[in-house]
């Protein structure tokens, strides 16, 4: 029950997000990440967005990007997958969103060479076999109804040779089940981190923007959920986190090149 009101509210809060938000104040979704040995320098425009790109940095420069065509599934309101468009050599990019409002959000605001998005299910794809080198999954799959759906349908469209970058959420005593499905993907497991402190970090820095986000944008009604969507501290977002109940994790996945 509770995880389909938990799922109730955040469909609430995303439609509320794509009809308010006309300054597109809110690209960014995802609870960022910060390490103080980690320096990415940006453009003054992205600087306001600074934790959460540097989530998207972290999986971005794990290898190499070079002439490689990426998907990214749940790509939101399409800022991360635009961050990396633009600061990665990669050929192409292509964003898919479940939410229609997002992807035709993220189609009209912008606008660059080989960039496209386009709605559809993560469980149900409807790319070719092996159509990607790259595909990024950021912060959206703890969502998803079947989990081993997505993942199959991860194995069918990537490239062999080609990498899954992962990055998420679940809590503590879910994750030996999410490894086990991971490591029975067929995939070769590069590197696989426990972010959760860096998350917690990026929150506590980045907490007062989020704060006047949801004071701007929602009725003070709507202000505790928002606040706990944005993982603002003291929430209960935030309190899992903190206390490790919530583990937010990275993995770095290579398909086998039978070549």
């Amino acid at each position: 029950m509770m995880t389909k009101i938990k799922e109730w509210l955040f469909r609430l809060w995303y439609w509320y997000i794509s009809n308010v938000d006309k300054k597109a104040e809110v690209i960014f979704m995802n609870y960022g990440y910060y390490h103080p040995h980690q320096n990415v320098p940006l453009h003054k425009d992205d600087e306001v967005n600074r934790y959460s790109i540097q989530l998207y940095h972290l999986l971005a420069s794990s290898i190499d990007l070079k002439d490689k065509s990426l998907l990214e599934i749940g790509c939101g309101r399409g800022g991360g997958l635009f961050y990396v468009a633009r600061h990665f050599p990669i050929r192409s990019a292509s964003g898919v969103d479940l939410n229609k409002r997002a992807s035709k959000f993220s189609s009209e605001h912008y606008n660059i060479e080989g960039l496209r998005f386009m709605q559809g299910d993560a469980q149900k794809l409807s790319f070719e076999n092996e159509s990607f080198d790259v595909i990024l999954n950021v912060e959206s799959s703890h969502r998803y109804r079947d989990m081993q759906a997505f993942l199959g349908e991860v194995n069918r469209i990537l490239r062999p040779g080609g990498h899954f970058l992962y990055t998420d959420f679940r809590y503590d005593h879910e994750m030996d089940d999410l490894h086990h499905q991971i490591s029975n993907l067929g995939l070769n497991i590069v590197e696989k981190q426990n972010i959760t402190p860096n998350v917690v970090n990026a929150l506590e820095k980045d907490d007062q923007r989020r704060r006047s986000l949801v004071k701007k944008l929602a009725p003070k009604l709507l202000w505790k959920i928002a606040l706990n969507f944005s993982g603002a501290i003291g929430s209960e977002t935030y309190n899992q986190f903190a206390s490790g109940k919530y583990e937010y994790f990275t993995y770095v996945l290579k398909k086998q090149n039978y070549a």
